[in-house]
């Protein structure tokens, strides 16, 4: 979850957390590795709470639980609708951020349907993909994955080779990425889905023939996209589950 949460670090208990290692996708999309001074425990889906110099922002994490460092993707957006992100983006390995002791968050895998569509924008996958890797850690239960995720670009799939290898690993998990601007040079050689996720999610309801009975809708990241879903799926009985990520 990425919302906007600038409250005085000064007031709690903040810990701190060392960045690891980093990975840019783009100029403005990039992963880092935390490694917390303290015991961090999570469920997939949810989110930290890290911060520089008192300014903090929630973000989702990707990694699975049993894994040792805390794995997030970030997008940065500039000033002056950007506050801590560009002081992110300047960190390097070996520099610190604090850190919340406690993860948060209620975007988490719901067991009770066998069907879970999650359909995501850019950085709104993180959750979907620490959910995944716990699963396959130790699968359990007879369940069925289908991944939507919308960029504008190619390159800002941040998982996508991931992805595509757990779907042609397992029948129970497929992965359907779309762009958005499928002419322009920088999506040159794009050959799979086009347009906006949101257009697309009744298309891959019905071609997966998922019921309403028992499937559950989940969508990350832009409101504007969240905001749609939930529109097209007005009067239908599916479930619908959302979280917001909102640009700082």
């Amino acid at each position: 979850m990425q919302q906007p949460r600038f409250r005085s670090a000064q007031r709690r208990r903040i810990a701190s957390a060392e960045i690891t290692r980093r990975v840019d996708l783009t100029d403005d999309l990039w992963q880092i590795w935390l490694k917390p001074d303290i015991p961090f425990t999570f469920k997939p889906g949810q989110y930290c709470t890290i911060g520089v110099d008192g300014l903090e922002r929630a973000y989702s994490i990707a990694s699975s639980p049993r894994q040792s460092e805390l794995e997030l993707f970030i997008e940065l957006v500039p000033p002056p609708w950007g506050n801590l992100t560009p002081i992110l983006h300047k960190l390097q390995p070996g520099a610190t951020v604090s850190i919340r002791p406690r993860a948060k968050g209620v975007f988490v895998f719901k067991p009770e349907v066998p069907n879970h569509l999650l359909v995501a924008t850019v950085t709104g996958v993180v959750p979907y993909v620490s959910i995944l890797r716990h699963y396959l850690e130790e699968p359990h239960g007879d369940f069925n994955f289908f991944v939507l995720e919308g960029a504008s670009y190619a390159d800002e799939f941040g998982y996508d080779a991931e992805l595509r290898a757990m779907a042609a690993e397992h029948d129970n998990i497929t992965f359907v990425p779309t762009v958005s601007r499928p002419t322009e040079d920088r999506n040159a050689g794009w050959e799979g889905e086009t347009g906006r996720v949101n257009a697309v999610v009744e298309k891959y309801l019905e071609r997966f023939s998922l019921p309403p009975s028992d499937t559950v809708v989940y969508a990350c990241g832009h409101p504007e996209m969240i905001e749609d879903v939930k529109a097209r799926l007005a009067g239908t009985r599916y479930r619908f589950e959302e979280e917001r990520f909102w640009k700082q």
